[in-house]
C-alpha cells in the first residue's frame, strides 16, 4: 500500500510538526516570562482605606434606622418578584401564603395554608426584623424552608419592601 518513501515522508512530516510545537512553546516561554522570576511587583498603587483589604469588618447599619427612611413606593417595585407566589388579597394564596397583613401577624396565620414547619422554629411574629432576617436569605433564617428565594442583598431593599407590605395591614 505505502512504499517506504511514502511512510518516511509521513512520519517526517509528523517529526517535524511536534518539533515546530516543541520550538513555539519553549520560544513563547522566552519572551512571555523573561528576565528571571523575582516574585515582588514591579509598582504598588496606594490607595487610601485598603490597608486592611477582605479583613475589615463590615460596619453593621440598624435595621430600624433604615426601615425608618424607607419608600414604600420603591418597595411596590420590588414586590413584582414576590406577587409570582404571594397574593396581597386577604386569605388568597399562590404557593406562598397571602402576605396581606403580614407585618406582626403570627408567622402560621391562615389555618387554611399548609406552612413548613422550619417557619414555625424560626419565629412566632413576623416583625420587621424577623422579616428582614428573613428575606435576606430564607434557607439560612429558616433552614428547610419550602421557599426558594434566594434573598435579597441590600438592607435598603429589604426595608422598602417591608414598609410597602406594612401598608396593606
Amino acid at each position: 500500500m505505502f512504499d517506504t518513501m511514502t511512510m518516511t515522508k509521513l512520519v517526517g512530516g509528523l517529526c517535524g510538526t511536534f518539533l515546530v510545537f516543541l520550538l513555539g512553546a519553549w520560544l513563547a516561554e522566552e519572551i512571555y516570562h523573561s528576565g528571571g522570576h523575582d516574585d515582588h511587583q514591579a509598582y504598588v498603587i496606594e490607595v487610601e482605606g485598603a490597608e486592611g483589604g477582605a479583613d475589615e469588618a463590615v460596619e453593621e447599619v440598624d435595621f430600624a434606622v433604615v426601615l425608618a427612611s424607607a419608600s414604600a413606593e420603591e418597595g411596590e417595585g420590588l414586590w413584582r418578584a414576590c406577587r409570582s407566589c404571594h397574593a396581597l388579597e386577604p386569605g388568597q394564596h399562590g404557593t406562598g401564603p397571602s402576605l396581606h397583613g403580614i407585618v406582626d401577624r403570627p408567622v402560621q396565620f391562615f389555618d387554611d395554608f399548609g406552612y413548613s414547619g422550619a417557619l414555625a422554629e424560626a419565629a412566632d411574629v413576623w416583625t420587621p426584623e424577623n422579616l428582614n432576617a428573613f428575606l435576606e436569605k430564607p434557607s439560612a433564617y429558616a433552614p428547610g424552608t419550602e421557599m426558594s428565594y434566594n434573598g435579597m442583598r441590600k438592607i435598603e431593599d429589604r426595608a422598602n419592601l417591608i414598609a410597602y407590605l406594612a401598608a396593606f395591614n
